[in-house]
């Protein structure tokens, strides 16, 4: 059985996260029992909640545990198995974690599921195709519901999931304005996502003037938020909002080294009768199937077509995990094993 690198977390951080709190390990691959199999990761996820989890603290997750591989989605191949449902070349989606290969008991509903390579490219099953895909589905179709015609906006519009919902807003009929850092970034999410407009935060580092930017790109107002951010962004989308506006929050970036998030103007929430739900797309396991289906075809179709940064080695993935909190990525953060 194959050598398996790993990245364990090592200690857990106070205030920043830095590299010294993962650790590279090697471990021997177990022998396989029966129903198991053994999965070469081809591509780890990098994702924003992994920073959350790696406090000790409460959350919606449990923490990461410490000396134990750092948790996450892969996307790999079927090379060794003992289960009759899996077969040799496989391609499949799972939750092996930062680490080389993972042994899975196959015979556990949902913890592996084949995908189909032909129209989608296998990474993209992290990404647009995936989790960051599905999180920005439900937090449109149940959260924002939007009707055609009305404007909506998102942050961090460039990366995975920010670019998954200005495909699928568009192919509902809205306007979609999205908030990202830098030139490069924004003009990628107007020419080759399809955003009606897009707003670079470097330029407007303040809620004064992010909320000016936010007029000029909305004038008839912000009907549906997707949030994940948070900090003067969400103050200044907040000015913004028509009356019974929604915001679909996902995440809040701008706090996970912890320092707290104060809201300037909290009584917009009653003046323009706003509605706003946080969500866990992993608690809404019901829509995957019906959002992976939209989000492939609009992959294949060339309606959705995301950017990947990709770091290579498990030995990268502490450095380009840190980056993705900085906003380095351009796109979905991924690490390629194979």
């Amino acid at each position: 059985m194959p050598a398996n690198k790993q990245q364990l977390l090592d200690n857990r951080p106070e205030g920043e996260a830095v590299t010294s709190n993962f650790k590279l390990a090697t471990a021997q691959t177990p022998e396989l029992k029966d129903n198991q199999v053994l999965v070469r990761h081809h591509y780890l996820s990098l994702d924003p909640y992994m920073r959350g989890r790696m406090n000790d603290s409460k959350s919606y997750a449990q923490p990461q545990p410490l000396g134990q591989v750092m948790q996450g989605g892969t996307v790999g191949e079927i090379v060794e198995s003992r289960n009759p449902k899996f077969a040799v070349g496989e391609k499949v989606v799972g939750f092996g974690g930062w680490q080389e290969y993972s042994v899975v008991d196959a015979s556990q509903p949902g913890v592996l599921r084949k995908v189909d390579t032909t129209h989608v490219p296998l990474s993209h099953y992290l990404g647009a195709v995936g989790m960051p895909g599905v999180t920005a589905w439900y937090g449109l179709v149940k959260i924002i519901a939007p009707k055609e015609g009305e404007t909506l906006v998102v942050s961090a519009a460039s990366g995975a999931v920010g670019s998954a919902f200005g495909a699928l807003a568009k192919a509902r009929g809205c306007r979609v304005v999205g908030i990202a850092g830098g030139p490069d970034k924004c003009k990628y999410v107007v020419d080759e996502l399809g955003f009606d407009a897009c707003i670079d935060y470097r330029q407007h580092p303040d809620a004064k003037s992010m909320s000016q930017a936010l007029k000029e790109a909305c004038p008839q107002g912000i009907d549906g938020y997707f949030e994940n951010v948070g900090g003067y962004i969400l103050d200044a989308v907040l000015s913004r909002m028509n009356a019974f506006g929604r915001i679909a929050l996902c995440g809040m970036i701008a706090g996970y080294d912890g320092q707290p998030l104060p809201l300037a103007n909290p009584s917009l929430f009653l003046i323009s009768r706003l509605k706003l739900e946080g969500f866990i797309v992993s608690e809404h396991m019901e829509v995957w199937p019906e959002a992976l289906k939209e989000l492939g075809t609009l992959v294949a179709t060339g309606k959705l077509r995301p950017r990947e940064s990709i770091a290579q080695g498990i030995e990268s993935a502490p450095e380009a995990f840190l980056g993705l909190l900085k906003g380095r990525n351009f796109g979905k953060q991924l690490v390629k094993l194979v």
